[in-house]
C-alpha cells in the first residue's frame, strides 16, 4: 500500500482520534499553536464489515492550535461557528483509508475503494459536566458528505453519525492521563452504501452475486480512547468496536463479518511551539 494514498487518512486519523488533552481545570494560559511529529501503529479492517485486515505504521502527527475559529485539540479538527457555552457549530472531518481489490478476498477483481475524506457541519452539545470539571457528557450531531481523495475526486454520499461523549480528566489510578468513550448509530444514504457495499452485475459471480445497496441504518461504533501529554511528548491508544447487525447492507457478499475490532498506539515528539499565550480551558 503506497504512503502517498495513506497520508491524507493518517492525518486526519492523528488529528481527532488521538487527540490532545486540554486542561480541564480553570482557564489558564497555552500556547496558541503546538506542533510535534512521532509514530503510530493502527490496526483496522479493510473496510466495516470486512474479515480481512490492514496494519498502518506511520508518521504520527501531533498538531494543536487553539484559536478563536479555528481548532484543533482533543475534541478533533473544527472550525467554531457559533458557541453558547453549552451548544456549538462546528466543522466536523473524518477519513477512511484505500483498499485494493487485489489484497481484499471479497472485493477481488473489483475497483479499489479511494482514500476518502468527509466533510460537513456538527451541532455539539454539552450535556453535563462535573462541578470540577474533570469530566463532562456531549452529545455530537455531524452529517458529513464523503469525496474520494484522487486526481478528479468523486462524491460518494452522506453519513449521519449522533455520538454521545463521556470524558474523564484523571481517572482513578492514572494521575494525568485523560479517558474518552464515544459511541452511537451510523446512517448514510444508498450512494454512501452502494460505493462500499454495492456489487454491479459486471463483478458479480456465483460466489458473489450482484447486490444493491440501500439508504438507512448502517450499524453501531463506539471507541474508547486513553491518553497523556507529557512536557516534551504525548502518548495514547484507542480501541473501536462495530457491529454491522441489522445494518440495511448486512445481506452484501462484501460484508463478510458483522462485529470487528480496530485499535492502535502512537507517541508523538513534541518539538515547536509559538510564543504567543491564549487563555484556554
Amino acid at each position: 500500500m503506497k504512503f502517498r494514498k495513506v497520508f491524507p487518512f493518517l492525518v486526519v486519523a492523528g488529528l481527532s482520534v488521538f487527540q490532545a488533552p486540554a486542561s480541564a481545570l480553570a482557564a489558564e494560559e497555552k500556547p496558541l499553536w503546538e506542533l510535534g511529529l512521532g509514530v503510530a501503529d493502527m490496526l483496522f479492517p479493510a473496510y466495516r464489515g470486512s474479515g480481512d485486515t490492514r496494519n498502518f505504521v506511520l508518521p504520527m502527527p501531533y498538531f494543536v492550535y487553539r484559536g478563536d475559529f479555528f481548532r484543533a485539540d482533543r475534541d478533533g479538527i473544527r472550525g467554531i461557528f457559533f458557541d453558547s457555552g453549552r451548544v456549538e457549530l462546528n466543522l466536523s472531518l473524518a477519513a477512511s483509508p484505500p483498499v485494493s481489490g487485489r489484497d481484499v478476498g471479497a472485493r477481488r477483481d473489483m475497483p479499489d475503494l479511494k482514500p476518502s475524506l468527509e466533510l460537513g457541519p456538527s451541532v455539539d452539545i454539552k450535556l453535563w459536566q462535573s462541578a470540577g470539571r474533570d469530566a463532562k457528557f456531549r452529545l455530537f450531531v455531524p452529517l458529513r458528505g464523503a469525496f474520494t481523495l484522487e486526481k478528479d475526486p468523486r462524491f460518494i454520499g452522506w453519513q449521519f453519525t449522533p455520538r454521545l461523549n463521556l470524558d474523564i480528566d484523571n481517572p482513578p489510578g492514572l494521575p494525568g492521563w485523560t479517558l474518552g468513550v464515544v459511541g452511537g448509530p451510523i446512517y448514510g444514504n444508498a450512494k454512501q452504501h452502494e460505493y462500499f457495499y454495492g456489487v454491479a452485475p459486471q463483478y458479480a459471480g456465483a460466489q458473489r452475486p450482484a447486490y444493491e445497496a440501500k439508504a438507512g441504518y448502517a450499524g453501531t461504533q463506539v471507541l474508547s480512547a486513553l491518553w497523556k501529554r507529557f512536557p516534551s511528548y504525548w502518548v495514547g491508544g484507542f480501541a473501536r468496536y462495530d457491529k454491522l447487525n441489522g445494518a440495511v447492507f448486512e445481506n452484501s457478499p462484501l460484508v463478510t463479518r458483522k462485529s470487528g475490532f480496530a485499535g492502535g498506539v502512537a507517541v508523538s515528539w513534541i518539538f515547536g511551539e509559538s510564543g504567543a499565550r491564549v487563555k484556554v480551558d
